[in-house]
């Protein structure tokens, strides 16, 4: 290929992983992006139309409304403000550019005969790569593990049903089994950053206008039966006397997989593990000296303000005691078959204007709702892990986390020289108690994000006296840290996974190879006491007692074949669901508590007959 600068060979081993050694790293990373489109041109072009909100152009009018969404998210807003920001690093802009250049000779060389199947059953062309589209790769990764995790909209409508001191109980904040990421006990720094509640919060809150449900809106709940893992053992715990890490990250199924093994061999780095096609780097993986992983915060980085417009024309807005004018973003939706549809997203302090009457579907007031959301912000999350590569110990790792902003990750470390840590890893808005658990008031400064966590303040932890630091989506940190943090965490794995490499010793590969592929139900385990205590027997008829039987001996394996399991997730889903809905019903998309929030209501005696009635 005439554009490279010297010699690169790629080597395919048996599984068609590529093994790219350059002489120079720039011809790296154009290596890098010209196989992306070797293997994978029909994906990346997908994604990265999706992201912007052109999937319509493939999919046609059915695709229009995610394409709005997307749109009034403010995507490609967000990739520009991210490549401004990237591009003033003269090594970023090398990489994408030499990225870029990579996709495209593949591309320019590409006949229609070789062309990808999906495009001529379509009927569309491939489009050229450029920098933007990288970053709104990066983008939509930072959409898919953060819209999971906001919780005001659904609180929101919570809050039109229960009383403050129920919705306390309800959606707690801190559960009874929390199993943290930072072991219980640590002792945190007092906070850089004391936010100012509002003098006027809980009637705005919780006054009367308040409590009306907010209009329906997109639901991005997360799956409570997906949810990454990662966790490292320091040599005290493993055979060899070597650190072990591990990572488990599991993002949407899909076909192609959103992972692309490579390794990159350069000058200066030699990296192994998994990229994500769209993107230059090593996202997973390891080097010579160190090894990293990856597990999604869960922390919430998105918050909905109500805002007053002036007229229907959406020119001017309410705030700070005066009429402000809004800019006005015109989308023109190319439709497949349809031709041009337009949006009008107004923009304003906060941010987008994502839900109005143009988009939604109102069930009480008019509601116009604008998004503060992290990933609007300029950001560079690319040089991250340019320098993750090619760091050499615990220091370098520690620096090369630090520009990653969104979404928030758990990284985690091992180092030849036998360190071990764990970093969440993030642009953390600094809330008042309860900021951002409800819709707030748009309509003076007063709510607005007043800073962020302190970079150094970031849950973290290094050499554990116990020998090991895992995460698996929970909460970061017990309630002694001094920031309010909320967010849609996941308990029942960490329990699962601290219970096995605490009663474990001479740790070897193959045990953690195992260990990934537990299906032990910690929540089964907790709740299976308790939906016996309760059940009738003498009430059930023969096959009631045959299935009574199964989930009684069941080992609590959540095996695909095991007929323990179906029955317990059966019972358990129609047991929540006779709990909840009556009340959650009342209110269009309510949020549901978590199924940890319901096992320990169960489990207390406190509160079993009320739940029982």
């Amino acid at each position: 290929i005439p554009s490279l600068s010297g010699q690169t060979d790629v080597y395919l081993d048996e599984r068609l992983v590529p093994h790219i050694f350059s002489d120079n790293e720039k011809d790296a990373y154009f290596a890098q992006g010209y196989l992306h489109a070797k293997f994978r041109l029909f994906q990346i072009d997908l994604q990265t139309r999706a992201a912007e909100g052109r999937a319509s152009e493939f999919a046609g009018d059915k695709a229009l409304r995610f394409d709005r969404e997307q749109r009034r998210l403010g995507m490609r807003f967000a990739a520009e403000n991210a490549l401004v920001e990237a591009e003033k690093d003269p090594i970023s802009k090398e990489v994408f550019d030499a990225y870029t250049n990579g996709v495209n000779a593949y591309i320019d060389g590409l006949s229609f005969a070789e062309m990808p199947l999906e495009y001529k059953l379509l009927g569309v062309m491939p489009e050229r790569w450029s920098n933007i589209r990288t970053a709104l790769l990066l983008k939509m990764m930072a959409r898919n593990l953060s819209s999971s995790t906001e919780i005001d909209l659904g609180m929101t409508n919570a809050k039109s049903i229960f009383l403050p001191e129920e919705l306390k109980l309800l959606y707690p904040q801190v559960h009874d089994s929390l199993m943290p990421i930072v072991p219980k006990g640590t002792v945190f720094e007092k906070p850089g950053i004391v936010p100012v509640r509002p003098a006027g919060a809980d009637s705005a809150l919780f006054g009367k206008a308040a409590l009306e449900p907010v209009s329906a809106y997109e639901r991005h709940a997360p799956d409570p039966n997906n949810g990454s893992n990662n966790w490292v053992l320091s040599g005290s715990k493993t055979k060899s006397g070597a650190p072990i890490l591990c990572n488990d990250p599991h993002l949407e199924l899909s076909l192609p997989s959103i992972w692309y093994e490579i390794q990159l061999h350069g000058p200066n780095s030699n990296t192994y593990g998994v990229s994500l096609p769209g993107s230059p780097y090593v996202i997973i993986g390891f080097n010579d000296s160190i090894a990293w992983g990856v597990t999604n915060s869960q922390r919430d980085v998105k918050d909905y303000y109500r805002i007053r417009f002036r007229d229907d024309s959406k020119s001017e807005y309410w705030f700070d005691g005066r009429w402000q004018k809004t800019k006005l973003r015109i989308e023109a939706i190319q439709v497949k078959g349809k031709g041009v549809v337009y949006d009008t997203v107004a923009y304003t302090v906060f941010g987008p204007v994502m839900y109005d009457q143009d988009f939604s579907k109102p069930v009480s007031a008019k509601r116009n709702l604008a998004v503060r959301w992290v990933a609007h912000d300029p950001s560079n999350e690319g040089y991250a892990f340019y320098h993750l590569n090619r760091a050499a110990n615990y220091d370098e790792y520690a620096s090369a986390i630090r520009t990653f902003n969104c979404p928030g990750q758990n990284f985690v470390f091992a180092s030849k020289s036998g360190d071990i840590a764990i970093w969440q890893q993030g642009k953390f808005p600094a809330r008042w108690d309860g900021q951002g658990l409800y819709v707030m008031p748009g309509e003076d400064s007063s709510y607005m994000w007043q800073g962020f966590i302190p970079q150094s303040e970031n849950p973290h932890s290094k050499n554990p006296v116990r020998g090991f630091l895992e995460s698996g989506n929970q909460r970061p940190v017990d309630s002694t840290y001094p920031y309010f943090i909320p967010g849609s965490y996941i308990t029942p794995r960490a329990i699962t996974i601290e219970k096995y490499l605490g009663s474990m010793a001479g740790i070897k590969p193959e045990d953690m190879k195992k260990l990934q592929n537990n299906y032990f139900n910690t929540t089964a385990e907790d709740i299976k006491p308790v939906l016996l205590k309760y059940v009738k027997e003498e009430v059930l008829n023969a096959d009631q007692k045959k299935y009574l039987d199964l989930f009684r001996n069941w080992d609590l394996m959540a095996s695909p074949d095991s007929k323990g399991q179906t029955v317990y997730q059966c019972w358990w889903d129609s047991l929540q669901a006779g709990i909840w809905s009556d009340d959650l019903a009342k209110a269009d998309s309510a949020a549901f508590p978590w199924a940890q929030t319901t096992l320990e209501l169960l489990r207390s005696e406190e509160h079993t007959s009320e739940l029982q009635s």
